[in-house]
């Protein structure tokens, strides 16, 4: 979306989006295990790596998002649990990560309780989309990941993006996980968000080896046609052992099939996105 544009503020406020040169994705998949916060971590990642400007935002009380970009418990001064009541800005939150051009907002435990303490608040639905409203800072790419449910914290992160990008593993109930975001997501169009669309399916855990995982790209495929992303991340032992590491897979092994994986996918999504050329060269490994 062009930097001159404006994204329409459906809150009951009725405000509009000021700056809009965010690209506000959220990963959900209401499954786990899926590959969703691997996802948003390493696609985070990539994005940056090849010129882009990224934040990511953890909104999952688990934090392995933050975690896995290297943020210590401790570390966590400022959280997306104080985004969401109130308590903190957007610029505020927003921690710089190892990787350039990459910043998070971190999440702990006490995210968890935010259900609870907005139950009496008629805005409870948009409080991640007001908060980002007063971004003051520019990014290229805004990635949510959200928690594996459907409940306060994953409607805020729908209400408040443009699109949602669905990590699918690639094994048997995925088309059945998959349906019932679908819709959840029409649910959300019709009473938070009217503009949001899906941007796209990526599959996960792809084992070349496995029939199974060749059966359910054909049946994604067959179900939801152009939206499933060409490139597939592979199962790999390197994308396992990464965040034990505090570190995204592009960072622990740069020359292993998932980095490779999730570079193609990044600029998959910039092809989708209209992103044109990249910004700088992309990375090689030392």
């Amino acid at each position: 979306m062009a930097a001159s544009q404006t994204r329409p503020d459906h809150s009951p406020s009725g405000t509009r989006l000021g700056r809009t040169g965010n690209r506000i994705l959220a990963l959900a998949n209401q499954k786990g295990g899926v590959g969703k916060t691997t996802t948003s971590i390493n696609l985070a990642t990539a994005l940056a790596a090849i010129g882009r400007h990224v934040l990511l935002v953890d909104l999952d009380p688990q934090g392995n998002a933050s975690t896995g970009v290297g943020i210590a418990k401790q570390a966590r001064r400022l959280t997306s649990y104080d985004l969401m009541i109130g308590r903190a800005t957007v610029t505020e939150a927003l921690q710089p990560t190892a990787v350039p051009g990459l910043a998070i907002i971190p999440a702990t435990v006490d995210l968890s309780g935010v259900e609870v303490e907005l139950v009496d608040d008629a805005s409870r639905a948009y409080k991640l989309k007001e908060a980002l409203r007063r971004l003051d800072e520019p990014f290229d790419h805004i990635l949510i990941d959200c928690p594996p449910s459907l409940g306060l914290l994953t409607i805020n992160a729908l209400a408040a993006a443009e699109a949602v990008l669905v990590p699918l593993q690639c094994e048997f109930f995925a088309l059945e996980g998959l349906s019932q975001l679908l819709r959840t997501v029409e649910q959300v169009r019709k009473h938070y968000n009217p503009t949001l669309s899906i941007d796209g399916v990526v599959l996960t855990m792809y084992d070349r080896r496995n029939n199974l995982s060749e059966q359910v790209e054909t049946d994604v495929r067959a179900f939801m046609g152009r939206q499933v992303y060409e490139t597939v991340i592979p199962r790999n032992v390197r994308v396992s052992e990464a965040p034990s590491h505090g570190k995204p897979v592009l960072i622990y092994d740069l020359k292993c099939p998932g980095s490779v994986a999730y570079l193609a996918l990044a600029r998959e999504v910039l092809r989708r996105d209209g992103g044109g050329s990249l910004a700088r060269p992309e990375p090689t490994a030392a």
